[in-house]
C-alpha cells in the first residue's frame, strides 16, 4: 500500500477551511508576537537581575573589606600592619586568618567564596588604589553554608579595594577583597518571571484562539451563507436569495458580494422565467395555430371528398362546395397574413417609416375605408377630428392599420342601428385616438386578455368567437413600437372605448415593454405560413 510522503502528510495536517485558516493565522500571529516579546523581556530581565546581583556583590565586597580593615588595624601605633619590605605583621596575619573569622566573612557577610589580600597600598593620580599583597597576606575562605530557599550559586565575581590606610609610624596599607560564586536568587526570580510569562502567553493564546474563531466565524458565516445559497441555486431553487440581515453591515466587500449575487440570481431567474414563458407560449402558439388551421383544412378535405363522390356530379352542389372551399382558402390566407404581420412586428424585423405628418389624414383615410362596411352592417360611423393640423411623427401605414383594426372590431361587435365614433384630439404627450362603439361590450374578466394572440373571448358571443383573434395583438404591437400606450373601457351591453396615446416623437422615448417576441417555434410556423400566403 502506498504511503503518503512527508509533504503529503504535512499537507493533510494543514487546515483547509477558510475559517480554520483565519483562526490559525490569528493564533500564529499572536504566538509569534508573544514569543518575540517574551524573549526580549526575559533577556532584558536577565541582564537587569545580573546587574543588580553584581551591584549587591560589590557592596558586600566593600563591607568585607571594611571589616578586614577594622580587624587588621593595630591596637596601638607601636604595632604597624605593614612593616619595612612589605612584611605583614604576625599579629595581623593571625587575626585575619582565623577560621572563625573567615567563616563568618564567607558564610554570613559575603555569602560567596572570599579571597583577602592585605599589603602595601599606593594611590594613583586618577584615584585608583593599588594593593600589593604582602607575603602571607593572602587568605581565602570558601563558602560552606548551605543555600537558603530560592538561592543558587552564580558564576559572578566582584573586587573591592579598601585603603590606603596611613599612620605616622607605619607604611600605608590596604585591603583588596575578591568575592566569587555567590548565592543569589536571580535564577529563581528569572524562572518565576519566565513561568509567569508562559502562563500569560498560554492564556493569551487561548484568548486569541477564541477571538480568532469568533472573528473568523463572523467573517466566514456570510460566505458560508452565500455558498449554501449558490448550492441551492445550482440545484434549481431560483428563488433563493441571501437576506441582507444574515450578512450584516460589518464587511462592505461581503455585503457587496451578497448584493451582486442577489442581483445576478434575480436576473437569472427572470431570464429563466422568460425562457419558460416563451416555451409555454410556443406550445400555446402551436396549439392555437393547429386549432385555427384544423377547421379550414377539415372543411377543405370534406368538400374534396364530397366532390369526388356523387355530390360532384350535380352542378348546384358542386358550386356550393367550391364556394365553401374558396371561403376556407380565404380564411387560411387571412390567417397566414395576420400571423406573418404579427411575427414581423414582435420580432423587430419590421422597421417603422416614421414621418412628421398630419395625423388627421391617416385617421381619416382609415375610417373612410371602413365606411362601406359600416353602411353594409347598418352602423353609424362618424369622425371627430381637430380643425388644426395635428403633427405627430408616425408610420402612416401602421397607424392606419391600428385605426382600421379598431374600427373593424367596433363594427363587428356593434349591432345594426348602433354607432361607432372615432375621435382624434391633442394630448399632452402628443395625440389621443379614441374609438368608441355602442356594441355588446366586453366582460370585465376578459379585458386583461383581449390583446393576447388568438383570444376571442367567450364562445357565447358569436361575433367575438369568430375571426382570427390576432387583430388586437397586432394593434398592441404597433402602438408599442410607436412608444405609445393603449387601454380599453367596456361594459357588457353598453359598448367599448379604446384609447390610444401616441407621443410626438417615438425616437426620443424608450418604448414600453412590448409583447414578448415570437419564440423560435412560432417563427418556424410563421415562416411556413409565408409560403402559404405567397401561393394563395
Amino acid at each position: 500500500m502506498h504511503r503518503p510522503g512527508p509533504r503529503a502528510r504535512l499537507h493533510q495536517l494543514i487546515p483547509h477551511s477558510f475559517r480554520a485558516r483565519i483562526t490559525m493565522t490569528v493564533v500564529a500571529l499572536v504566538a509569534g508576537i508573544l514569543l518575540a516579546v517574551s524573549a526580549i523581556v526575559i533577556n532584558r530581565l536577565d541582564a537587569y537581575f545580573e546587574e543588580q546581583e553584581e551591584g549587591a556583590l560589590s557592596a558586600r565586597a566593600l563591607e568585607v573589606g571594611s571589616i578586614v580593615a577594622v580587624v587588621a588595624a593595630p591596637a596601638s601605633a607601636a604595632e604597624p600592619v605593614i612593616q619595612a619590605g612589605n612584611t605583614l605583621s604576625a599579629a595581623v596575619a593571625e587575626r585575619i586568618s582565623s577560621d572563625s573569622f573567615l567563616g563568618f566573612l564567607a558564610n554570613a557577610v559575603a555569602k560567596a567564596d572570599v579571597t583577602i589580600e592585605i599589603g602595601g597600598a599606593t594611590q594613583t593620580a586618577e584615584g585608583d588604589v593599588i594593593v600589593t599583597a604582602a607575603p602571607g597576606g593572602t587568605t581565602t575562605a570558601p563558602l560552606t553554608a548551605p543555600p537558603e530557599a530560592r538561592e543558587s550559586r552564580e558564576t559572578l565575581r566582584a573586587i573591592a579595594t579598601f585603603g590606603p590606610v596611613r599612620s605616622p609610624l607605619a607604611l600605608p596599607w590596604g585591603v583588596r577583597v575578591t568575592l566569587a560564586n555567590p548565592y543569589t536568587t536571580r535564577v529563581y526570580t528569572l524562572a518565576t518571571v519566565t513561568t509567569l510569562l508562559a502562563v500569560t502567553a498560554l492564556g493569551a493564546l487561548l484568548a486569541a484562539l477564541v477571538m480568532g474563531a469568533l472573528i473568523a466565524g463572523r467573517f466566514t458565516r456570510p460566505l458560508r451563507r452565500l455558498s449554501e445559497a449558490t448550492r441551492r441555486f445550482g440545484g434549481g431553487d431560483l428563488a433563493n436569495r441571501v437576506p441582507a440581515a444574515e450578512i450584516g453591515a460589518a464587511y462592505t466587500e461581503v455585503t457587496d458580494l451578497a448584493r451582486q449575487f442577489n442581483l445576478m440570481a434575480s436576473r437569472l431567474e427572470e431570464s429563466v422565467g422568460l425562457v419558460r414563458r416563451d416555451r409555454d407560449r410556443s406550445r400555446e402558439f402551436l396549439a392555437d395555430v393547429s386549432h385555427e388551421l384544423r377547421t379550414p383544412i377539415a372543411a377543405l378535405r370534406m368538400n374534396t371528398e364530397l366532390l369526388q363522390g356523387q355530390a360532384g356530379e350535380e352542378a348546384t352542389t358542386r358550386r356550393e362546395f367550391l364556394e365553401s372551399s374558396r371561403v376556407q382558402l380565404e380564411r387560411l390566407d387571412w390567417l397566414a397574413q395576420n400571423l406573418l404581420e404579427l411575427s414581423k412586428l414582435e420580432s423587430g424585423l419590421l422597421a417603422l417609416d416614421l414621418r412628421p405628418d398630419d395625423l388627421r389624414t391617416t385617421v381619416e383615410s382609415a375610417v373612410e375605408q371602413a365606411d362601406a362596411s359600416a353602411r353594409r352592417r347598418g352602423v353609424d360611423l362618424a369622425m371627430d377630428l381637430p380643425e388644426s393640423p395635428l403633427r405627430v411623427r408616425h408610420d402612416p401605414q401602421r397607424i392606419g392599420q391600428v385605426v382600421g383594426n379598431l374600427v373593424g372590431n367596433a363594427l363587428k361587435f356593434t349591432p345594426r342601428g348602433g354607432r361607432v365614433r372615432v375621435t382624434l384630439r391633442p394630448h399632452r404627450d402628443g395625440a389621443q385616438l379614441e374609438v368608441a362603439d355602442t356594441g355588446v361590450g366586453i366582460d370585465a374578466a376578459e379585458l386583461p386578455h383581449i390583446f393576447e394572440r388568438f383570444y376571442r373571448g367567450s364562445s357565447a358571443n358569436e361575433a367575438r368567437s369568430s375571426g382570427s383573434g390576432l387583430g388586437l395583438a397586432i394593434v398592441k404591437s404597433i402602438v408599442d413600437m410607436h412608444a405609445g400606450r393603449i387601454n380599453v373601457e367596456s361594459r357588457v351591453g353598453q359598448g367599448s372605448t379604446f384609447r390610444v396615446v401616441l407621443v410626438r416623437d417615438p425616437r426620443g422615448v424608450a418604448a414600453p415593454a412590448a409583447s414578448p417576441s415570437i419564440p423560435p417555434a412560432e417563427a418556424s410556423v410563421a415562416s411556413g405560413l409565408d409560403d402559404v400566403a405567397n401561393s394563395s
